[in-house]
């Protein structure tokens, strides 16, 4: 079969899922995956067909994103700012925003102490995307990693050996430490922060596809998670150090606050590329 035939195939099954722009890059993404084609190869090539084994792997992965299952799952990987990484369903997918939060931490770390032995510890690393991203680009950098998952720690620990970086990866409930035992330049944490609540707003394959424990909060204490890290920084950020956050849309004030009250200074709030109150940093 023709690909640009498969093609016309692909975006009528999937119509009513997903909007043609996405289903368009579904397509992409797959070809570039399964093929090691791009799109201009397709438009230079129009005639360029699969055979019938190959068609069998682009119907596989069509059923399931017929189940609404993320992209990502069905292929088990994904990119986070350039570089190449394994998901599924221990580990969230890595978002832009996640991406918008690290550019922020490489513009915000000066040069001479980007070429220092940074000490970083990134808390519910999950994939491990922001420390190994933060390892590739500090290369003088002492970067650990913690979660609460066996499972999420495993993929994590892969993807370093992909990226070929070393992370010291550490397995903790962050809500049973009272210390983290070293002292850190750099605390980043992109915790659970979605609100019961909000659960209307979550699309099917984020909600049942994603892993609920690293995405959701009890709407009672949805700041949990920020309070016992910040506590947790007041002890073990250094002197000049940073804590940053990525944080819930809808309580970027909430979240200045708990941050005031407890003696953070220079606390900066920044939105998204979409023009949300997205992340927060601070200094002790």
């Amino acid at each position: 079969m023709l690909f640009k035939e498969y093609k016309s195939e692909f975006l009528k099954e999937l119509s009513s899922l997903y909007d043609e722009k996405e289903i368009e890059s579904f397509f992409y993404i797959i070809l570039e995956q399964f093929h090691n084609k791009k799109r201009i190869d397709l438009a230079l090539n129009p005639e360029m067909e699969m055979d019938a084994l190959q068609l069998l792997r682009w119907e596989t992965v069509l059923s399931e994103l017929k189940k609404e299952k993320p992209i990502q799952y069905i292929l088990g990987e994904t990119e986070f700012y350039g570089l190449r990484f394994l998901v599924n369903e221990n580990t969230l997918i890595p978002r832009p925003e996640t991406e918008e939060l690290v550019e922020w931490i490489i513009e915000s770390t000066n040069y001479e102490l980007q070429i220092t032995n940074l000490k970083i510890v990134d808390i519910g690393t999950g994939s491990g995307c922001i420390a190994i991203s933060l390892a590739k680009n500090f290369l003088n950098a002492e970067v650990s990693a913690v979660d609460v998952s066996e499972k999420a720690l495993a993929t994590a620990n892969k993807n370093a050996d992909i990226n070929e970086v070393e992370v010291n990866f550490i397995l903790k409930n962050i809500l049973e430490t009272e210390d983290l035992e070293n002292q850190f330049d750099v605390i980043v944490s992109n915790p659970p922060y979605v609100r019961n609540l909000e659960k209307a707003e979550i699309k099917p394959n984020v909600l049942e596809f994603e892993p609920h424990l690293a995405l959701f909060v009890d709407d009672n204490d949805a700041l949990l998670f920020y309070r016992k890290i910040a506590q947790l920084a007041l002890k073990n950020l250094s002197e000049n150090g940073k804590l940053y956050f990525e944080i819930n849309q809808y309580l970027g004030k909430e979240t200045v606050d708990l941050l005031e009250n407890l003696g953070f200074k220079n606390i900066e709030l920044k939105k998204d590329i979409y023009g949300n109150d997205r992340m927060i940093k601070c200094n002790k």
